[in-house]
């Protein structure tokens, strides 16, 4: 099993860097992005991991990063047939999984640290406060982070209907995602609007912008 992520350039935009929003596990791939190319202006990760999950990272061939790796018999199971992984993951901060998180002080860009408290996927609260600790240890300022009460794992565009639970991909079985369905709701309008904030703040562009219709 492996993730690729893709990056598509188009010149015609006329930015002078890249925005990267990502949710879940493509939220350390989006940290690693910014912290091993240049370019990348403005970072929107929500519920991800502070630390490369799951898979080692690779790039041109070479390992950039192990995985942070999971505890099968840490799983929940619950009456309605779904699990819950939230304590299955390691901990990246002990000192044998140091070397799975991804170093975000080298970055350029600006981040923006989402995370939803009653996440049931993974502890999301607790590594947006481990990544803004370590941005601070290393005297950086380039980040925004803000957290939902209430809220589950996927936050995703405002007035779509929500999801308490679905197949998961890499554990191969239902899980249950948290979040009390008003509260959740609630959190997406105002992530929406918050996102479109931070990319107007930190991404350049030469061209005239459309405001959003949402």
């Amino acid at each position: 099993k492996h993730f690729t992520l893709t990056l598509f350039v188009f010149p015609q935009v006329g930015s002078r860097g890249v925005g990267v929003l990502s949710i879940s596990k493509s939220g350390d791939l989006a940290l690693s992005v910014a912290s091993y190319l240049a370019g990348v202006q403005a970072v929107v990760s929500i519920n991800g991991c502070s630390a490369n999950a799951a898979l080692p990272l690779h790039y041109k061939k070479r390992q950039l990063l192990p995985a942070l790796k999971f505890d099968i018999n840490k799983l929940i199971a619950t009456e309605s047939g779904a699990i819950i992984t939230k304590y299955a993951m390691h901990d990246p901060l002990t000192e044998e999984n140091k070397a799975t998180l991804v170093p975000i002080e080298r970055a350029g860009g600006h981040f923006l640290f989402i995370a939803s408290e009653d996440d049931l996927n993974w502890d999301s609260k607790a590594y947006m406060d481990g990544m803004v600790d370590r941005l601070k240890r290393h005297g950086k300022e380039n980040f925004e982070s803000v957290s939902y009460p209430g809220a589950g794992h996927y936050l995703e565009p405002p007035y779509g209907p929500y999801c308490p639970s679905s197949f998961h991909g890499i554990v191969g079985m239902p899980v249950l995602w948290g979040g009390e369905p008003r509260t959740h709701a609630a959190a997406e309008v105002h992530l929406w609007r918050k996102i479109q904030q931070f990319f107007r703040t930190h991404l350049t562009c030469d061209r005239t912008q459309t405001k959003s219709r949402l």
